[in-house]
């Protein structure tokens, strides 16, 4: 019996796999024959679980936020600062006194103490923490969200697979090589609809507009070439179908009931945390909401302190949300920075940037909460215990979501590019 992998032809000639549906001709093909192999079974388990509408939620803390400060506190050491450890709600873990929420919360969230790089730059770290990759030249590494959504996202869905909220932050990456199906949607502002959503004229006459421009890209494409054309028609027809679609209106938080939007708190970044799980019931796939002001060489402990208010109640009310509307064991949240802050407190009392040993939190989509994985030293400056690298945490997030992290993409050149290359999954978190 043959099997036939089902083929598109893309703008440029090349002839691309689609694995979802070759994977479940597999499993069907396999199970009716009985010939399924134990490798055949997790690839068709890997099938499975995307059929199943796997989400990904990503807050993004601009800047590096300090470990001390957030999930990793260090009270009674030179290094742990002014900071005081609460208790929380699983018993012999405690996080920083400026966390209230999310400690009651705890139940929920797994926190990795051990992760550790070796860029201390920003603009490094965070392409580094948003791709998996570190840059390099020739190769346009498509960024988390535009392989999520490329691997599991809904083509039929009217709005795009993937929004960022917040702004743009420099080098968190678009589709790259992927290409602009799977650029995100950039909101600056959560509490507005996103920039030129909305037709300025009636639908008849905006749908005759598109067809005069279908005529003037054909007589630009006669000269400039048909990938430009093929590229903007594809934006077009998307923007075009969100925009005169129903859907958009779950970019309006504000026909949410008071007590929900009350649950959320108040501020930009909550507005950004409600708005992304309406998104998600809508149909996106990923969303990556942004929180700034992480860079703290400076007045360390108030500046930070700030933050958490802006981000305790939203992200612990976010996890809740979607844990009381059955969305949580199918949606990944992930927060996380570029890198943590110094043990030694500098002269301005602030933290400098600090890769070697840094948190990140994890919830949801099988993920075991109420546990924390790898520890650093007294002062928190070495890890000491199950150290993480980028890569073993990307491995987890795609085998979380159902993404086989060794599926590779062929760049332009014809190299074949693995979604992570080299780590293990932390197995501990599921």
């Amino acid at each position: 019996m043959q099997l036939q992998h089902q083929i598109r032809v893309t703008t440029d000639g090349r002839r691309v796999t689609s694995r979802r549906d070759f994977l479940q001709r597999v499993g069907a093909l396999a199970a009716a024959t009985g010939m399924m192999s134990w490798t055949e079974r997790v690839a068709l388990a890997s099938a499975d679980l995307q059929k199943r509408g796997k989400k990904c939620i990503l807050l993004w803390m601009s800047g590096g936020p300090s470990q001390f400060e957030t999930f990793s506190p260090k009270p009674g050491e030179s290094s742990g600062g002014e900071t005081k450890a609460i208790a929380t709600s699983v018993a012999g873990i405690q996080i920083a006194d400026s966390l209230p929420n999310i400690a009651k919360q705890m139940q929920d969230f797994a926190v990795i103490r051990s992760m550790t790089s070796k860029e201390g730059s920003h603009p490094r770290a965070t392409f580094l923490m948003h791709h998996g990759y570190l840059p390099m030249g020739g190769v346009a590494f498509p960024t988390l969200g535009s392989n999520v959504a490329q691997q599991i996202g809904d083509a039929a869905c009217q709005l795009p697979s993937f929004v960022r909220i917040g702004g743009r932050v420099q080098n968190a990456g678009n589709g790259g090589l992927l290409g602009v199906d799977f650029d995100p949607l950039t909101v600056n502002n959560p509490t507005r609809p996103p920039e030129n959503s909305r037709p300025t004229t009636t639908r008849e006459r905006y749908e005759r507009r598109l067809q005069l421009l279908t005529g003037l890209e054909t007589d630009f494409g006669s000269v400039e070439g048909t990938d430009v054309v093929a590229n903007h028609r594809k934006l077009v027809a998307a923007s075009s179908e969100m925009i005169l679609s129903p859907k958009m209106e779950a970019f309006d938080i504000e026909r949410e009931p008071d007590s929900i939007r009350t649950s959320y708190g108040e501020g930009q970044f909550a507005s950004g945390c409600l708005l992304a799980r309406r998104l998600l019931e809508a149909g996106v796939t990923f969303v990556e909401v942004t929180m700034g002001g992480w860079d703290t060489h400076d007045d360390n402990f108030a500046r930070v302190k700030q933050n958490c208010a802006e981000i305790d109640q939203p992200t612990a009310a976010l996890v809740r949300d979607l844990k009381s509307r059955g969305m949580l064991d199918d949606t990944l949240v992930v927060w996380m920075g570029e890198f943590g802050r110094t043990p030694k407190i500098n002269a301005r009392q602030g933290r400098d940037h600090y890769p070697k040993a840094f948190n990140v939190a994890l919830a949801g989509c099988g993920v075991r909460g109420g546990q924390v994985i790898g520890e650093t030293d007294a002062t928190g400056a070495n890890v000491t215990d199950r150290p993480v690298t980028v890569n073993d945490l990307y491995q987890s997030i795609y085998s979380a979501l159902g993404i086989d992290p060794a599926y590779e993409n062929m760049s332009p050149i014809g190299r074949p590019i693995k979604l992570v290359d080299g780590g293990e999954p932390v197995r501990e978190l599921f």
